[in-house]
């Protein structure tokens, strides 16, 4: 009986790591070269050091090469070490947040798919999605922490304060643009946990139809 070797489809063997990963770098560097709006799949080809057919073989279309590496990135889970209180995480992660929204790329790239995600919904639903997913998993691990350690008690809900840990660093360098001091991070950490402390708070009912924030 004879046993024929199978050959191993094309397609298969040109998809390896280096090359995507090759893509996926150039995308980001074009991104914040030109922006989504002048990106080609002709210009990416060129930075990666490969021809638009590799390309095509990984991603049908401009948009969904972007949507695909964008969404990894804005995804991406930051690492968040336990600090031991409530303010240190915050600080912590205040930190990884401004080096992460300060580097080069992000803070020409992030405000061109700002833009473009008023004018395409498949842009606007996939960076809303990244981000949401992303948020959740840092709410829960600091909000989560928080509550284990007495610090802000057991309803204390990560999906309704994640928007408040974030925002002001995320206004601050991603949408204003303002420069920001090595002092700044730690003020805007122990003002974050205060407000947490007393938001995070049962309301209390003084009487029917009116409700009075517990004072910590």
């Amino acid at each position: 009986m004879t046993t024929e070797k199978r050959r191993v489809p094309a397609g298969a063997a040109v998809l390896r790591g280096e090359i995507t990963t090759a893509i996926r770098r150039a995308v980001m560097q074009e991104l914040a070269a030109v922006g989504y709006g002048r990106l080609s799949i002709e210009a990416v080809a060129r930075r990666a050091g490969v021809g638009k057919t590799a390309i095509y073989r990984r991603w049908s279309s401009k948009l969904e090469l972007v949507l695909e590496v964008v969404s990894a990135v804005a995804g991406k889970r930051l690492p968040l070490p336990d600090t031991g209180t409530l303010q240190g995480d915050l600080e912590m992660l205040y930190m990884i947040m401004a080096g992460a929204l300060r580097h080069p790329l992000a803070s020409q790239i992030i405000p061109d798919l700002l833009a473009e995600a008023a004018r395409n919904p498949q842009i606007a639903q996939t960076l809303e999605e990244a981000l949401r997913l992303n948020q959740r998993t840092i709410g829960s691990l600091v909000i989560g922490r928080a509550v284990e350690r007495g610090e802000l008690p057991p309803g204390a809900d990560p999906d309704s304060v994640v928007d408040f840990i974030v925002g002001p660093l995320y206004w601050r360098l991603a949408i204003a643009r303002l420069p920001l001091d090595p002092a700044d991070l730690p003020r805007m950490a122990a003002t974050v946990a205060a407000a947490l402390r007393v938001a995070c708070q049962p309301s209390i009912r003084d009487e029917p139809g009116v409700q009075l924030s517990a004072q910590p």
